[in-house]
């Protein structure tokens, strides 16, 4: 599928793409920090019609509904076509250092390179957390990164 980046100056992006019914969708992501997804008439293509408004928080959810279950076979995809990119699980093991402690505090991106780009909780996916986002004895991290980035985040992780 064809997505479509328009930078909106002042305002943020536009992502775009073609549906299976012919309907151009559209998803704004303004500087703000909201977000609307947007559907374009079919007789006037450039008078977009909101049909969702949601803040921050609101599509981030949303993006875990509609996305969770894809997250790391999409990474899998991407380390695949991308020379020197990996992508491997980390788990925050009984006696980590993280444990109870907030992903931000592990300073793991700044130290390594790598981006933990979801953290996998049971059966629930954490896309994209946040700095504050605790760590629990369990969570799997999904890390993004070199392969030397990968083992420090280990390093980090596992203490």
């Amino acid at each position: 599928m064809d997505v479509n980046e328009v930078l909106l100056p002042g305002v943020g992006l536009r992502y775009e793409f073609v549906n299976h019914e012919g309907d151009r969708i559209g998803v704004v992501a303004q500087r703000s920090g909201a977000f609307e997804v947007v559907v374009y008439p079919r007789d006037d293509p450039d008078e977009a019609q909101a049909v969702l408004r949601l803040t921050g928080e609101e599509a981030d959810a949303l993006a875990e509904i509609l996305g969770a279950p894809r997250i790391a076979e999409r990474f899998a995809d991407l380390t695949r076509e991308v020379p020197g990119l990996d992508a491997e699980r980390v788990e925050v093991g009984t006696g980590s250092p993280c444990a109870g402690r907030p992903l931000g505090e592990t300073r793991a991106r700044t130290r390594t390179g790598a981006s933990i780009v979801a953290v996998v909780r049971g059966e629930d996916v954490i896309a994209s957390p946040g700095p504050a986002q605790h760590l629990h004895v369990g969570d799997v991290l999904v890390v993004i990164g070199t392969r030397e980035g990968i083992t420090g985040v280990q390093r980090i992780i596992q203490g």
